[in-house]
C-alpha cells in the first residue's frame, strides 16, 4: 500500500515505530534540523504561531513554554491529532484535524507560520504558499524545513535500511512524485529542486530572508564518527521567509 500525506501515521505499527525513532535524543531532526529552526525563529514571546503538519505537537509544547501567546496546529493524522490534544491541554492552543490542502486559512492572524518536514508531501505547492502568506500579519515570518532535494531526487539509496556509506543522486531535475520505502511502508513524497522552492516562494510574494542546508554542529553529537558521517551529505533544507 502506498500512503499519501499524513495517512501513514494512522497505521498503528508505523505510528509506534516512527515515534520511537523521532523522539530519540540523537535523531537528526533534533540535532541537525531543530537548531536551525530555533535560530531562525528567535524569540516567540507574545507571538501567535501556526504549525502546519504539527504531528504530536511536542514542538508546540516547547513554544508555549517559551512564551508563545497562542499555538495552533494543523494535522491530517487522527493518531497525531489525538496525541497532540492530550499533550496540549490548555486554552492557549488549538489543534485542527485537517490537511494543509483542505484547511481554511484565516486572514492576517499569525506572527509566525512553521512547517517542519511536511511540505515535501504536497503535490501542489504554490496554492499552499499563497494561503500561508495570506494568513500572516504584515512582516510575519514563514519558516519551513523539507528533506533536502539531493535526498528526494532518487529513492535508490532508501531501499536498504542499513547504515549508508554512499548516497545516490539521480534524476535531480525530474520533479514530481517519488515512492520512499520508510519504516517498513511505502510513502509518497514530491521531489523539487532547490530552485523550484525558491521560485515558488518568490512567485507568491514572499521575501526569502535566509536559507540553510543544516550543516551539522559537532556540539550536538555524542559520536565523532556519526558527526563525520553526517558531514558528507545534507539531510535538510530550511527557508526563512517574510511577508
Amino acid at each position: 500500500m502506498d500512503y499519501k500525506g499524513s495517512s501513514v501515521y494512522d497505521n498503528a505499527d508505523f505510528f509506534y515505530n516512527y515515534l520511537l525513532r523521532r523522539n530519540r535524543a540523537d535523531s537528526p531532526n533534533n540535532i541537525i534540523e531543530k537548531p536551525v529552526i530555533y535560530d531562525f525563529m528567535g524569540d516567540v514571546l507574545g507571538k501567535k504561531v501556526l504549525d502546519l503538519g504539527c504531528g504530536d505537537a511536542k514542538f508546540g509544547y516547547e513554544l508555549l513554554e517559551q512564551g508563545c501567546i497562542f499555538y495552533e496546529g494543523v494535522e491530517g493524522s487522527s493518531n497525531m491529532v489525538k496525541a497532540a490534544k492530550e499533550l496540549l491541554n490548555t486554552s492557549k492552543s488549538e489543534i485542527h484535524h485537517a490537511t494543509m490542502e483542505s484547511w481554511n486559512y484565516p486572514k492576517e492572524k499569525y506572527d509566525l507560520v512553521i512547517s517542519r518536514l511536511a511540505i515535501h508531501y504536497l503535490q501542489d505547492l504554490e496554492p499552499i504558499f499563497d494561503s500561508i502568506r495570506s494568513a500572516l500579519i504584515p512582516n510575519g515570518q514563514f519558516i519551513f524545513s523539507v528533506q533536502h532535494p539531493v535526498l528526494t531526487s532518487s529513492m535508490k539509496s532508501a531501499i536498504t535500511s542499513e547504515r549508508k556509506s554512499d548516497w545516490i543522486v539521480d534524476n535531480y531535475f525530474e520533479m514530481g512524485k517519488r515512492m520512499e520505502p520508510w519504516i517498513g511502508e511505502s510513502v509518497v513524497k514530491y521531489h523539487r529542486t532547490f530552485e523550484e522552492y525558491f521560485q515558488s516562494l518568490k512567485h507568491v510574494g514572499f521575501k526569502i530572508e535566509d536559507i540553510r542546508e543544516c550543516k551539522p554542529n559537532p556540539q550536538f553529537f555524542n559520536s565523532v564518527g556519526e558527526y563525520k558521517r553526517r558531514m558528507r551529505i545534507p539531510l535538510f533544507l530550511v527557508f526563512k521567509c517574510i511577508k
